[in-house]
């Protein structure tokens, strides 16, 4: 079965059948990220091709969003002062995330 989409033309936000919290902005490095309320970022940040948050401690591999739970740990963020997976933190208007690589370069 052929797909009907082009790379171009498809966009993975669902604006039909879905009823979405009230649209709002929230910040990723310090860069405005359009989402809806009742999205974790993860799924804001996927949604707008942001795909990867970190890189492998090991061998600099992309790392981002894997379980989309919270339990491998891949799309780790923070959020103030914690550390934590982006798939578990919902977005709100005015949030502050930073990637650990952006951090990294800001703090040093």
């Amino acid at each position: 079965m052929a797909n009907s989409f082009s790379g171009a033309d498809m966009s993975l936000r669902t604006d039909k059948a879905v009823q979405r919290g009230p649209a709002l902005q929230f910040t990723v490095d310090d860069q405005l990220v359009d989402a809806f309320s009742g999205e974790s970022v993860a799924a804001a940040l996927f949604a707008v091709g942001r795909r990867e948050l970190r890189q492998s401690p090991r061998d600099s591999a992309p790392r981002g969003m894997f379980c989309m739970m919270g339990s491998c740990q891949e799309c780790l963020v923070w959020v103030g002062q914690r550390q934590v997976p982006a798939c578990q933190v919902p977005v709100a208007a005015g949030l502050a995330v930073q990637t650990l690589s952006f951090r990294r370069q800001h703090l040093d």
